[in-house]
């Protein structure tokens, strides 16, 4: 080789090195472990946002709200402060800092996914993301948890009867309420200490959606019965620190933006896919399935409107209005 080849060499890998040591890497935090389409979209994401950046910036994602000490409720509280950069959280978590965010998952609200399509990545969702950046949380993109599924080691939920005296892991508020409305006994629990309680004992079920959670955190290999009521949905978000987007310019932040409505898009198509897939795997693994009729889940509709009002009114009208004028539209 040359003096000048190994001259121009030499440079080359300087300002490859400069530039790999002066990238910036953003913290990204998530609830659920690293087999999920939470970890996957999480992922997807840092890689794109290298490269839509050129490799100026990066993201290193953590699992199992790591970052926040297993704590999945102050991630996005954390984010709001600066304190961490970016979370993937889903709607039913913020509820404790910004209590709108229950409209997504109020019972029975949705039908199916083009009335969830019509307020996730419509006009609605803009409502949620102007409270979400007076708490200092910048929404880049939409994903999705999914239509959340109710698991027990007790007896098959065919009707709300079922439900009496069931000790629920719940997730959120809003949770508690439905279940105390349908006779069960809520305990609200971190995702990462719910398969251990419910391998002993400490819970008899649990409700989550089948794409994202169910099949990938193998809740089956804890669980006997599994009953298909749609009762809620789960949206999931990829939010930015606020502080964090602001210094950025216009075509960085551009950059970022693509990359999360990329990677959130390639996220709710593969949870949508393990989700159609998903209840014959189950039975295939075990699970005893129960798919209620239309007016069994009539029934449970009914049990459940006393939560629903309580909170369509803790989110207010303008907002369950505008969220149920969407649906509406998609009749």
């Amino acid at each position: 080789m040359t003096f000048a080849k190994l001259g121009a060499t030499t440079a080359l890998a300087a300002v490859l090195a400069v530039t790999a040591a002066s990238a910036e890497t953003l913290r990204l935090s998530h609830n659920t472990g690293d087999t999920t389409t939470w970890h996957q979209g999480a992922e997807r994401f840092a890689e794109l946002l290298s490269e839509k950046t050129g490799g100026e910036i990066d993201a290193r994602v953590f699992p199992n709200a790591q970052l926040s000490g297993g704590d999945q409720m102050r991630q996005a509280e954390m984010v709001g402060r600066g304190a961490l950069d970016l979370v993937v959280t889903s709607a039913i978590n913020v509820t404790p800092l910004v209590p709108e965010m229950a409209v997504f998952s109020l019972p029975y609200l949705y039908a199916n996914y083009d009335q969830v399509d019509a307020t996730t990545q419509g006009a609605p969702a803009d409502l949620l993301e102007d409270i979400l950046r007076d708490k200092g949380i910048e929404v880049l993109a939409w994903g999705e948890n999914g239509f959340r599924e109710v698991t027990n080691n007790v007896r098959p939920i065919k009707s709300p009867a079922d439900m009496e005296g069931l000790n629920m892991r719940v997730a959120g508020p809003m949770y508690i309420d439905v279940m105390n409305a349908l006779g069960a006994n809520p305990q609200q629990m971190q995702w990462g200490e719910t398969l251990t309680a419910l391998q002993q004992g400490v819970v008899d079920g649990q409700e989550n959606p089948i794409g994202a959670v169910i099949i990938p955190q193998q809740v089956y290999e804890v669980q006997d019965y599994i009953t298909t009521w749609h009762y809620s949905y789960d949206p999931i978000f990829l939010g930015i620190s606020k502080e964090k987007w602001d210094s950025y310019d216009a075509e960085t932040q551009e950059q970022i933006r693509a990359a999360a409505e990329e990677a959130m898009a390639y996220q709710r198509e593969i949870t949508r896919e393990g989700t159609a897939k998903g209840v014959d795997f189950l039975r295939e693994q075990g699970m005893e399935v129960y798919e209620p009729s239309d007016a069994e889940l009539q029934a449970f509709r009914e049990a459940t409107q006393p939560a629903f009002d309580q909170w369509a009114e803790r989110v207010g009208p303008e907002i369950v209005s505008a969220f149920q004028d969407a649906i509406a539209a998609t009749e």
